[in-house]
């Protein structure tokens, strides 16, 4: 019965960790049972080096030593493969946890989880620990499902420019954007790019989902400055209406649009079968009063009635 590459690889790392000298490949061959089953040396050499590159992988340091016979020799030194104290609380604990899930959805995933596992073995707490169990009933997710995500984080980290098409929510075809990726982060669900928009001369916010197509590298520096602080979430939620400093006058007719009425900062209730609200105007909110059709009128102010009217008109059209 073959022999599991788990406990193969296992018992690998306890003949080089527990070695006080350089041990040949003809010596690990005799001492190590799965070695033994090889059919042939050139079965065997892939064996051992496919298992000696995925230990290194896994974060152990094994030297190569030559003796005075020319032989080549492998050990693992205990004072190279020793994690110093690891102190972390349990907020910092989660915050990394929850990092890696991120990670494993991308190109990072094997680096992401042998860090993980290191930080585990010197003493980060894990999920179970007695301080944790507060919150062991939750696991905190964020998804991540855009094709996009993975070549921006990478030009984010590279400082590469980029170039992508764009489909802005109220355009029918999608524009060709060249962008200076700066930062990625999670909003309600969503991920977004902030850098700067060469084509536009300024700072702008990409919604990944509006992504389409392949992203592409581009060559060269960056022209703008990347700021010290990137505030992705702020800039969003202002585009959203939260803490919007502007307001939209709506008539809404009784009994209907909850979620408006939820949203607004003022209600008036008309004797015509009709009330008025006062809701913050943000990014994205003529997209959303389109949704309620007949039962929504915008009186204020002109550039959302006309934002309205357009989508309307093109719905009508379509």
């Amino acid at each position: 019965m073959a022999i599991a590459k788990a406990e193969r690889l296992m018992n690998l790392a306890l003949c080089l960790l527990g070695t006080r000298r350089p041990l040949s490949k003809r010596e690990l061959r005799g001492s190590i049972e799965a070695y033994l089953e090889a059919g042939n040396d050139d079965s065997f050499n892939r064996m051992f080096e496919r298992d000696k590159d995925d230990l290194r992988e896994l974060g152990l340091v094994i030297e190569t030593v030559e003796n005075l016979e020319g032989e080549t020799g492998y050990l693992a030194r205990r004072d190279s493969n020793r994690l110093p104290p690891v102190s972390l609380d349990a907020e910092e604990a989660a915050a990394l946890g929850l990092a890696a899930k991120v990670w494993q959805q991308a190109r990072l995933a094997g680096a992401a989880s042998g860090a993980l596992q290191k930080l585990r073995a010197g003493g980060m707490p894990e999920a179970g620990d007695p301080y944790e169990g507060q919150h062991s009933a939750i696991e905190p997710r964020i998804p991540v499902h855009e094709a996009a995500f993975e070549p921006l984080m990478l030009a984010c980290r590279d400082r590469r420019p980029v170039v992508f098409d764009y489909r802005k929510s109220n355009a029918a075809r999608p524009e060709q954007r060249q962008v200076e990726p700066w930062a990625l982060e999670c909003w309600r669900g969503h991920w977004y790019l902030a850098g700067y928009d060469r084509d536009r001369g300024a700072e702008r916010v990409f919604r990944l989902s509006r992504i389409t197509g392949k992203v592409r590298s581009r060559a060269g520096k960056y022209t703008a400055e990347v700021p010290d602080v990137v505030t992705v979430r702020e800039t969003v939620a202002a585009w959203a209406g939260e803490g919007a400093q502007r307001s939209a006058l709506i008539r809404l007719r009784a009994g209907s649009g909850y979620p408006l009425r939820a949203k607004a900062t003022a209600v008036r209730e008309g004797a015509d079968g009709w009330d008025e609200l006062e809701i913050p105007y943000g990014h994205g909110l003529d997209a959303w009063l389109v949704e309620f059709g007949p039962d929504v009128v915008v009186v204020e102010p002109a550039d959302l009635r006309a934002d309205v009217v357009d989508r309307l008109r093109a719905v009508a059209q379509g």
